[in-house]
């Protein structure tokens, strides 16, 4: 855990995808100078699937690893342990899948969520993952990096692609990964489903807090993360597709997706102000956000009180430049997709 809980505030909690941990999954986006100023808002609290962190010993013969459930129902108790009242999800593929699964249990608990590479469905990724490559394959590294990377990612991204399968390689256990990879093949199905306004809203199982889904406009999980969108709340849900992006926006463009963060962060109440470096220091109110997410406490919320037509033309404004497609403007509640 990284800083102490600040009054009523939530705890970003990070879960990391397989293949990954905590240190190789989010390091280059926290460690970025615009994520680290929303770091002193807030407490973080970084969670290592079993037996994924650097070094870590094998399990004992026998062992029987935790279901993708099983890892969700643990979190509660992470919590009550770190006496941490509530949470800001950012997770990556499989603790993506995890943190929704956390937050379908626990509502109360989870006041946000980042989804990256989010897939709700419950087919087996890595036949999925093997038919991308030229051919079956046993090797775990090998069907591992056709989980996180695209075939052009593969072949056009050499220092990145080296990087990483050195790591998932030599620093991740092998057995522990396989367990690990073996749960999440394995995991159900969320089993949840977009709400119909005025009919099954409070009866629908789906997430109830505000979703931010996040992918590479060339990640292999691009149809997973609009089918993801397909099945939450329009209205409290928002796709952000980033262009010239692979399977690891976090790692690749840690820039942009700390400033969707801090906007998300914004449109539920929080930080008034934000500074954006790449702005010569200049404070962007926090309405630029209000639309891109929606916000459960904007009756107390200080966003609310500015005019809407301002807040779009300030994110649109700020978007300028990076962004290859607009905010929909259309009337009524729509999911919002950036491009950028």
């Amino acid at each position: 855990m990284r800083g102490v809980p600040k009054g009523n505030r939530p705890v970003i909690l990070t879960y990391h995808d397989i293949g990954l941990n905590h240190k190789s999954c989010f390091n280059t986006l926290f460690n970025y100078e615009d994520m680290q100023e929303i770091t002193q808002h807030f407490a973080v609290v970084h969670v290592d699937a079993p037996g994924q962190q650097e070094a870590a010993p094998p399990f004992p013969s026998g062992y029987r690893y935790p279901t993708m459930d099983e890892l969700a129902e643990m979190l509660p108790s992470v919590m009550t342990q770190l006496k941490v009242n509530s949470v800001i999800g950012i997770g990556v593929g499989a603790g993506a899948y995890i943190l929704t699964r956390f937050a379908l249990n626990n509502p109360t608990l989870v006041e946000g969520l980042v989804l990256i590479n989010v897939d709700p469905c419950a087919e087996g990724w890595i036949d999925w993952a093997a038919s991308k490559l030229s051919g079956w394959t046993s090797n775990l590294v090998d069907i591992v990096m056709a989980h996180h990377f695209s075939t052009d990612e593969l072949t056009d991204n050499q220092e990145l692609i080296q990087t990483y399968r050195l790591h998932i390689a030599q620093d991740i256990n092998q057995d522990n990964l396989a367990l690990f990879c073996g749960s999440y093949q394995y995991r159900r199905d969320l089993e949840i489903e977009r709400p119909v306004v005025g009919l099954n809203e409070d009866t629908v199982n789906t997430l109830t807090c505000p979703a931010l889904l996040v992918v590479g406009d060339t990640s292999p999980a691009v149809e997973a993360v609009v089918e993801c969108n397909s099945r939450l709340n329009p209205t409290k849900t928002t796709l952000l597709k980033m262009a010239d992006c692979g399977g690891l926006p976090q790692v690749v463009q840690p820039g942009k997706l700390a400033e969707a963060f801090k906007y998300f962060v914004q449109g539920m109440g929080y930080i008034p102000y934000v500074l954006l470096s790449h702005l010569s220091n200049e404070s962007v109110p926090s309405a630029g956000m209000t639309r891109l997410a929606r916000s459960r406490t904007t009756s107390s919320s200080s966003i609310t009180s500015m005019d809407s037509s301002r807040s779009r033309n300030n994110l649109n404004s700020l978007l300028e430049g990076s962004a290859t497609g607009a905010l929909d403007s259309q009337a009524g509640p729509q999911t919002m997709e950036v491009s950028c």
